[in-house]
């Protein structure tokens, strides 16, 4: 029985090889059809999954999609995206242009029917994924763990959304720069940053894996906050209501769909936030169109399970919405937005988001990356007790960690201008404790 399905599955894989090997993808760039947007075109047989393809691989390259319109009833993908650049501009790089084309036509390298959908390889690091309760001051005690265990973190990318906490961290040995492979070490590793998450709440769910995946950062992400439910509303999810998402799921019985509307305020990496939910909760996207008019995104989407069928239940309709407004909100960027650049070294993560903690700031997203000895971290950060960030400890975190290194690059409004009682004035002291003797209390308390 076995090898009957081995060999069924490798007649079907050898089939789908054929049938794209006839039907290669082809892609259109056009700089002419749009006053003020490039059109990318793209044709190809229609697979599962490859919606999300597409989308990951125009929006990795930071390119905004103001509008699209899909077809993928049958055995065709018909796709149209309107994009232009963060400044919204058309495409006009060479370069970026033939990464388009190659990436999405004939000589994308595709080696299965699911294609490489939010595939990322790499094996110069280890990969591991944390989640658990959010609060105050978590991702400075994570980091300055990781750098007492001689840990480098060289990518990192976390996400906090209704009181839950998620991250992938990519470490590499503090003295070989390679990846960390010794079992023993991984596990000393994984139980120290487990009994972080944990905090004082030794009862609190957290998760601690080392991780062996190249799934897409973003996307793996979502799985876990969503496998983490954190789309389950609580008490502390208290966004008001012209701030939440408009999600609605209705069924069309007359063509067996379900119709997912969204309208929300647009922002960058929307339309792969939400097909990406779609495509991880088994539903697939026959049809779809993407508006973005001034500040506001609308996203409509005609939808089947799998399984061929539409939404069957008020339960299924709820956790739908329910998973797409959470998938909205996850990358909300709340707090003011911080940038760092500096020469990279090991134990940088700790030493900035140390400083920030000691000012009562928490971070509420980081995405944190290094290249060629360079880092370039994105920091939002709100007051840990959820008043407006005080402009005087900016500008003191500023000249502690050095002007021209971290900016400032959120709104104005972000931050609270106050009178000379500012709360800074007693926060000096903890700044100048020894790094070694912070961090090293802090692994003795979670050992």
């Amino acid at each position: 029985m076995e090898m009957n399905m081995s060999f069924s599955h490798d007649m079907g894989d050898e089939y789908e090889k054929f049938i794209r090997r006839m039907n290669p993808p082809r892609v259109v760039i056009d700089n002419e059809a749009c006053k003020n947007a490039t059109v990318i075109r793209v044709d190809c047989a229609n697979e599962h999954g490859i919606l999300l393809e597409v989308v990951q691989i125009l929006t990795d390259l930071n390119l905004i999609i103001n509008k699209a319109y899909i077809s993928a009833d049958g055995n065709w993908f018909m796709d149209v995206f309107n994009v232009t650049d963060q400044d919204g501009n058309k495409i006009t790089d060479e370069g970026i242009l033939d990464y388009i084309t190659k990436s999405l036509g004939p000589e994308s390298c595709f080696t299965s029917a699911m294609r490489s959908v939010g595939v990322k390889q790499t094996m110069d690091h280890t990969e591991i994924e944390l989640t658990g309760s959010d609060r105050p001051g978590l991702l400075s005690e994570l980091s300055a763990v990781l750098k007492h265990l001689k840990c480098n973190v060289v990518n990192a990318e976390v996400w906090t959304h209704n009181t839950r906490a998620a991250a992938v961290i990519q470490v590499t040995d503090e003295e070989t720069g390679t990846s960390i492979t010794n079992l023993e070490r991984l596990s000393r590793i994984k139980a120290l940053l487990c009994n972080v998450l944990k905090g004082s709440n030794k009862s609190s769910l957290a998760k601690t894996i080392v991780s062996h995946s190249v799934t897409h950062t973003d996307r793996r992400l979502h799985q876990m906050m969503f496998a983490d439910r954190d789309y389950e509303q609580t008490g502390d999810d208290v966004l008001e209501d012209r701030q939440r998402p408009n999600v609605d799921v209705v069924n069309w019985y007359d063509k067996d769909y379900s119709v997912v509307t969204i309208r929300c305020k647009d922002r960058p990496k929307l339309l792969f936030d939400t097909v990406c939910t779609l495509t991880d909760m088994g539903y697939v996207v026959f049809h779809a169109k993407i508006d973005t008019e001034g500040p506001q995104s609308y996203q409509e989407y005609y939808i089947r399970h799998v399984d061929g069928s539409p939404v069957k239940s008020d339960a299924e309709r709820q956790r739908v919405t329910q998973c797409l407004e959470a998938a909205i909100k996850r990358r909300v960027s709340e707090g003011l937005k911080l940038e760092l650049c500096t020469t990279d070294r090991v134990g940088l993560l700790s030493d900035v988001t140390r400083i920030f903690r000691e000012n009562s700031l928490t971070v509420s997203r980081a995405e944190v990356t290094t290249k060629d000895g360079k880092a370039v971290n994105t920091f939002y950060v709100r007051d840990a007790s959820g008043y407006p960030v005080d402009a005087k400890t900016i500008e003191f975190i500023r000249q502690v960690i050095g002007q021209t290194i971290l900016k400032v690059k959120g709104s104005p409004e972000d931050v609270k201008s106050v009178s000379q009682e500012s709360p800074t004035r007693f926060l000096f002291g903890g700044l100048f404790k020894s790094r070694s003797f912070v961090n090293f209390s802090l692994v003795r308390s979670y050992s």
